[in-house]
């Protein structure tokens, strides 16, 4: 709890390098002996973390228990555990005076403290858990933490895959999923698309029908485009933020939507974007400009990711917790692994509520068993 309230008090907003890389000058402080650390850089965005542990001592004694070996179904075994996690918060500099970290009515509050900052300190503590109880581990551990992940993780994304490949599987500490502690099986992949319609000025008063409008021709696009949304197979498709014109006596010449869809499975993708560039106008003298795609592929609930969860789960029964699983609508950098066919367990961070939002706040009584579950996850691995 004391290093959680250190790392809360550490505000890291995305974009902020000076305030990122005074989060991982404090992640350098808390690391364990028995680890090592490097920093890459990522521009402004300050830097991602990359921590390897050395748990693999063969004086140990074993942390496997009655489970049979993790293996990647029917692929090549590779040699390593990859937690994820991030280091930047939605939260701007200053927020703390408004939302500052306390301990009240069997939580902790503040910025940042359930999504994602508990989790890192949950896995930093796991690991000084396996090696204060001498117990070996079977594959090298590696955590991540980048700094861009709220971001849309531009800069990290090809770092997190690479690590990923090499990986037998990959723990995010993201929080759970719900006040019941759930971890995520399966995630939307996310991405936006920006819609532009170019029109053609002209005088609203003198010349009116000389005139194309692109706001007009904009909002009919716009009822179109929210036709594309199909709740029963999860596909959501929302225009969401919307610009255009210069002034109220002008016929607009441009006009322009932003827009946000969700997707389930990655096939669902393909079909999307050809619905976007199949767009035509309404008005023949306008023209529509088509740009973004998808950003991060869905995490698919597949064989793999339900094994890895099933492993969970019968090391939480041994503790007498109850684990289920979620599947949710928003997306984390376990989206890039799992698309890559690497087994993927998210949502293995704090147990709490308000991310994004000024009721953020995790359980006190769930910091242990998910720490606990968290070192029993990679010793079983």
């Amino acid at each position: 709890m004391a290093l959680i309230r250190e790392m809360v008090e550490c505000e890291s907003p995305s974009g902020d390098r000076a305030a990122v890389n005074r989060f991982v000058e404090l992640l350098g402080d808390a690391m364990p002996p028995f680890a090592t650390m490097k920093t890459v850089p990522a521009g402004s965005f300050g830097g991602h973390v990359i921590c390897e542990f050395d748990l693999l001592s063969k004086s140990r004694k074993t942390g496997r228990g009655n489970l049979r070996p993790f293996a990647l179904p029917g692929k090549k075994q590779r040699g390593r555990i990859l937690a994820l996690g991030h280091s930047d918060t939605v939260w701007p500099m200053g927020t703390l005076r408004s939302m500052p970290f306390r301990e009240q009515d069997g939580r902790l509050w503040g910025p940042g403290v359930l999504d994602m900052k508990a989790g890192i300190a949950f896995f930093l503590h796991a690991m000084r858990i396996l090696h204060d109880l001498d117990i070996r581990v079977a594959r090298k551990i590696v955590m991540q933490i980048n700094a861009d992940e709220e971001v849309g993780s531009e800069t990290s994304r090809a770092l997190t895959e690479k690590n990923a490949k090499r990986s037998q599987a990959v723990l995010v500490l993201e929080p759970a999923g719900g006040l019941d502690g759930r971890v995520k099986t399966g995630r939307k992949g996310i991405g936006g698309y920006t819609v532009t319609v170019h029109g053609r000025a002209s005088h609203s008063g003198l010349d009116f029908a000389a005139g194309a409008s692109a706001v007009l021709e904009l909002a009919r696009q716009i009822e179109k485009i929210a036709s594309f949304t199909d709740q029963q197979r999860g596909i959501t498709v929302n225009p969401g933020v919307i610009s255009g014109g210069t002034r109220v006596n002008v016929v607009a010449a441009e006009a322009h939507v932003e827009v946000d869809m969700r997707i389930p499975k990655l096939k669902d993708a393909a079909m999307l974007d050809r619905k976007f560039r199949a767009l035509r106008p309404f008005d023949k003298r306008c023209k529509i400009e088509i740009t973004g795609g998808l950003n991060r592929p869905p995490l698919e609930r597949s064989e793999g990711v339900v094994r890895l969860f099933r492993t969970a789960q019968q090391l939480a029964a041994e503790m007498g917790v109850a684990l289920d699983e979620t599947s949710v609508g928003g997306g984390s950098d376990g989206n890039f692994t799992a698309a890559l066919g690497v087994p993927t367990l998210d949502g293995l961070g704090a147990v709490g509520e308000g991310a994004h939002a000024l009721n953020e706040s995790i359980l006190v009584s769930r910091i242990a068993d998910r720490t606990a579950l968290l070192a029993k996850l990679v010793a079983a691995l």
